[in-house]
């Protein structure tokens, strides 16, 4: 391919923060190409309201705000293609971005993938997404004042949920599927103190109810080791029993965690890979909301571009 066929920035990934970075590195007049994905918009298309990223006073519908984003990058020239990359060469520059059908290179390359939580797998659950399940308390908690909710897991990050959803629902009962909680001793502390936290271990939710209804009216859970089924009378189920980040095609290059997590330099977007940006819950395991996956993404852009920016001076330089 002739140098015209290089992009400067290819972005990966059709999420807050790909969108935000095509933003910038369209603005900067880099002509992005957007590999968006098939089901692009990320976790926020199954998400029903957003109140809490900046801008939408009244709140925002999770699709609609992100089909905002995507148009607002395209206003400046973000080109898409819709479809899922399937691999990457990152072992030399121009890096080179594969869909199956059609091969891309780019100097430079940000990988916005994101990551996506770990669900039960029951229909039930994918039925009510967005209409009282959930998978991320801090984003939905507000919505479920004075109500009561379920927590499924036993990790951190369930007593977590647990422990900050007290903040607006009347009662948090937590179910666990097995005897003893994998979360850190001063962690289940905590929630045990907690008088509006019921733990139950040994049980698993079978079914979530309301779907005729169109919204989460209760669950049916199970005891592992009797056998016994109950139901419960909740309006609210989060599901906090992990996350994956979406890095297959890239942990044989790119450093990363023990839980795939890419790993980037301090202050900086930049993997170990010069050339190569990650930004957004795929290299954020802690946080995980659209507002930061957003400010990485602005940083993922404006670092591609003074480093292309750089380069272009050292070139000028030497002629």
């Amino acid at each position: 391919m002739s140098e015209k066929d290089v992009r400067n920035v290819i972005v990966i990934g059709g999420g807050p923060a790909g969108y935000t970075a095509a933003l910038y590195a369209a603005r900067a007049l880099l002509m992005p190409l957007v590999i968006e994905g098939v089901s692009w918009g990320g976790q926020l298309m199954i998400t029903s309201e957003v109140e809490n990223f900046p801008g939408y006073p009244e709140g925002v519908l999770g699709p609609q705000m992100m089909s905002d984003l995507r148009a607002q990058a395209e206003r400046f020239g973000a080109e898409y293609v819709t479809d899922d990359v399937v691999s990457v060469d990152l072992s030399e520059r121009p890096f080179r971005v594969s869909t199956g059908d059609t091969e891309f290179l780019t100097k430079t390359l940000v990988i916005a993938t994101g990551a996506r939580a770990r669900q039960l797998g029951l229909a039930s659950e994918l039925a009510l997404q967005g209409k009282g399940v959930s998978y991320c308390a801090v984003c939905d908690a507000a919505f479920f004042r004075g109500q009561d909710v379920v927590v499924v897991g036993g990790g951190d990050s369930a007593m977590e949920d647990a422990l900050f959803l007290t903040r607006f629902a009347s009662k948090v009962t937590l179910v666990h599927r097995r005897d003893e909680f994998r979360a850190e001793p001063i962690m289940v502390a905590r929630a045990k103190a907690n008088e509006k936290i019921e733990l139950l271990t040994s049980v698993v939710a079978e079914e979530v109810l309301g779907a005729e209804e169109g919204r989460v009216t209760g669950v049916r859970l199970r005891n592992t080791k009797t056998g016994d089924i109950s139901e419960l009378a909740v309006t609210g189920f989060f599901v906090a029993i992990g996350h994956d980040p979406n890095t297959a095609l890239f942990v044989d290059r790119l450093d990363h965690d023990e839980a795939g997590y890419l790993i980037t330099r301090p202050h900086s977007t930049a993997t170990n890979v010069p050339g190569v940006f990650a930004a957004g819950d795929v290299q954020d395991p802690v946080f995980r909301q659209a507002i930061t996956a957003a400010g990485s993404g602005c940083i993922a852009a404006l670092e591609a571009e003074r480093m292309l920016a750089a380069e272009e001076h050292e070139r000028a330089a030497v002629t």
